[in-house]
């Protein structure tokens, strides 16, 4: 069974992951389009570092070609935000990413994007899932080098336009004055070639590690969490850097060091950002951020006088929601933003050279900046634990959570529930409490932001109390 997460198809390399798979999906996807009278169109592929990667955008380039729909396979590995930019520019129907983004090496999966350079919605996954079910096998699939001839199958490397696009919106020259050192960790992924190129063009020093190709990422999750950016920590420090950039497997996703050797998390560079473009920029606008993802956000639109959207978790909402309202960032705490006017999707790439650009402009350090917001704003901790469980006890949970509703008995006050995106209790200290279901893993995951570490301690325990989990 091929099904759609809030981060696209993900599955275990020779378990869901096969050859198969990945043909009946793009034959899915084929029928989608013609039924859809946009074949002719065509369609732009990418792939990252994972295991067989490139070789699973090849058979689907192939598929396509069998269904004589014009495949445009990006032939180095790239960043995902890459393809949803060419999408979005050249106007395309769809395009396709074989990555499993941030989850373990033994994952490989496939992002869809639609029209916009959009990830696609739930309308359009649980189409393509209908046409899966249409499939019939075997999969027809040309040989790749006849398709090559046939023009069927187009191998090219769009990466000057994405990167320009990326320099047009920066401020370039304000960034060679700052003479700025940078570390760079791409965590084994695709991001190096297009950000040490924007900020070498800027007259930055870089320092890089785990440059190098690797399947296995190091044995680590490629993800920039702070678990995984020791080494990036005592490079920015060992180095003098004005900041650590790391890019999770895909380039999607951010994490950030400060000069000091600090983690700061996604809710923090999405604070960050947010301030800087009112302040700063002067460019006005709401901002929008998932259930998962804090309240800080809440407060600096007040201060400038605009609205803070709550949307469900996946990026397809966030991109949705800043269309809808012409809202000037949007961003998830699992490390996704943009911005409005860039594409409709997150972008690791460029959140790092905006960040960058802060940097210049303002002058300051980044933990200057990040303290400076805290003694204006106040400050949250956020607290996320994710818990496996067996398959069979997933309606168990459901049933508590989502249809007896049962909530805890807190400390804290309680104002009032949500069930937008599995539950969440909003308490009247201006805390939260989000249990939900993760979209790409079997793993249950309790969010809670508090004014202090004991709080939210004390209140995600209770949920992990009444649902008996364990570590």
């Amino acid at each position: 069974m091929i099904k759609f997460g809030t981060g696209g198809w993900r599955a275990i390399i020779g378990d869901g992951f096969t050859k198969e798979n990945v043909q009946i999906l793009a034959s899915a996807m084929a029928a989608k389009m013609k039924a859809e009278k946009v074949a002719d169109k065509g369609i732009v592929l990418g792939y990252d570092r994972r295991f067989l990667s490139k070789e699973a955008m090849q058979w689907a380039g192939a598929t396509f070609a069998a269904a004589g729909i014009k495949a445009s396979l990006i032939n180095k590995s790239s960043p995902t935000p890459l393809v949803m930019f060419y999408v979005m520019k050249h106007e395309l129907p769809y395009g396709m990413m074989v990555t499993a983004s941030h989850n373990p090496a033994i994952y490989n999966g496939i992002k869809l994007f639609t029209y916009g350079g959009r990830d696609a919605d739930e309308e359009q996954t649980k189409e393509v899932e209908e046409y899966i079910g249409r499939v019939t096998l075997p999969v027809e699939a040309m040989d790749y080098d006849d398709a090559k001839a046939a023009g069927l199958i187009e191998e090219f490397y769009p990466i000057n336009e994405y990167i320009d696009n990326i320099l047009d919106r920066i401020n370039v020259d304000s960034i060679k004055a700052a003479s700025l050192r940078v570390a760079l960790d791409p965590m084994y992924g695709v991001s190096e070639t297009a950000i040490k190129t924007i900020l070498l063009t800027a007259r930055c020093e870089m320092e890089t590690i785990h440059g190098r190709h690797d399947t296995l990422f190091g044995g680590k999750l490629p993800a920039p969490n702070e678990p995984a950016m020791s080494l990036l920590k005592s490079t920015v420090i060992d180095n003098r850097c004005d900041i650590g950039i790391a890019t999770d497997g895909d380039a999607d996703r951010i994490g950030v060091v400060d000069d000091k050797g600090r983690y700061l998390s996604p809710n923090d560079i999405l604070v960050l950002l947010y301030y800087y473009l009112e302040k700063y920029r002067n460019e006005k606008g709401p901002v929008v951020r998932n259930l998962c993802t804090t309240h800080m956000l809440d407060r600096i639109a007040e201060k400038f006088g605009e609205k803070c959207y709550e949307v469900p978790v996946g990026f397809k909402h966030i991109s949705a929601k800043i269309t809808e309202t012409n809202a000037l960032i949007g961003g998830e705490s699992s490390g996704g933003l943009t911005v409005r006017g860039h594409i409709n999707g997150k972008d690791g790439v460029y959140a790092a050279a905006l960040l960058v650009e802060m940097l210049a402009v303002t002058g300051k350090k980044i933990s200057e900046m990040y303290d400076d917001i805290r003694e204006e704003f106040g400050q949250f901790y956020m607290l996320e634990n994710n818990y496996s469980f067996r398959a069979e006890k997933k309606p168990e949970y459901q049933r508590i959570l989502m249809e007896d509703k049962v909530v805890p008995t807190f400390e804290t006050e309680v104002a009032s529930t949500s069930y937008l995106d599995g539950c969440k209790v909003y308490f009247k200290n201006g805390g939260w409490v989000c249990v939900r279901f993760s979209g790409t893993e079997p793993l249950l995951r309790i969010f809670c932001e508090m004014p202090d570490k004991a709080l939210a301690e004390k209140t995600c325990d209770a949920y992990k109390n009444l649902l008996g989990l364990e570590e």
